[in-house]
């Protein structure tokens, strides 16, 4: 059995049917409050994991406001074991982004080096990592695959904040999401071609006009953070991450039809 195989039979469905929908409530949230209503929306608007900051009692509140599965995110590895103890079923290096702005940048040794002790630390959990948006996308490539050999389960896309769309609209949205989109390209071209058998999510500046975009260029589902979590309420959280589901269900539908 591998440990893709010892998460919940909804979410291994999500990820084999290329439709995973994980809301992403920030690594540095540590508000309670805060991380309730985000992991109550989730549940409600159709959400398949639910990926919160480390921290073990948010774990025990995101569990029963959501309903889901959690990961947990965090750049600190020694910080898992407790949260895993407390009903965590995955763990992830990353997201970098809220990072940058304090001029925080993580080189490819530095993520390989917490993946390899995060696996240490946990060898049977389902483990995630984010590859750094900053390293140009050949590097990107090369970590993926790297990470895979050191017994990553997951590779997760970034690049929201590093985008600055010129255009509003539709247009916009897409500009948004081209970094991320474009990792998602050459990551998940990269581990097929070495014939790795790893998900890719998607994260950072989508939206319902970009989600299928991600999963036709490879991705098995898709993380959405400030879309959701930047909202003021829970009616508004919910009615996004339902149109986020029905984007995603909607797209494959129709490659399910057109086959």
């Amino acid at each position: 059995m591998t440990r893709l195989q010892t998460l919940p039979v909804s979410l291994q469905k999500s990820i084999q049917n290329r439709s995973l929908l994980k809301v992403i409530s920030g690594l540095s949230n540590f508000n309670p409050e805060s991380v309730f209503l985000i992991s109550k929306a989730a549940g409600q608007g159709g959400a398949d994991l639910l990926d919160i900051a480390c921290e073990p009692k948010l774990v025990e509140l995101a569990v029963e406001a959501s309903n889901l599965p959690v990961c947990v995110s965090s750049v600190e590895p020694m910080l898992f074991p407790e949260a895993v103890k407390a009903g965590a079923s995955i763990i992830e290096i990353g997201n970098f982004d809220s990072f940058y702005p304090d001029g925080r940048f993580f080189s490819a040794d530095e993520v390989l080096s917490l993946a390899v002790e995060s696996r240490r630390l946990l060898p049977d959990v389902v483990l995630s990592v984010t590859v750094p948006h900053v390293l140009p996308l050949d590097s990107q490539s090369q970590l993926a695959l790297d990470l895979v050999d050191r017994g990553v389960d997951l590779i997760q896309t970034e690049g929201g904040t590093s985008s600055n769309p010129i255009n509003p609209g539709t247009l916009g949205l897409i500009e948004k999401a081209s970094p991320t989109l474009a990792a998602t390209v050459v990551i998940a071209s990269a581990l097929k071609e070495s014939h790795h058998d790893v998900p890719v999510i998607c994260a950072s500046g989508l939206s319902e006009v970009t989600v299928p975009m991600a999963i036709s260029v490879g991705a098995n589902g898709v993380g959405i953070g400030s879309a959701v979590n930047r909202l003021n309420t829970e009616l508004a959280m919910v009615a996004t991450v339902k149109g986020l589901r029905q984007a995603l269900d909607s797209f494959k539908s129709v490659t399910t039809i057109n086959k």
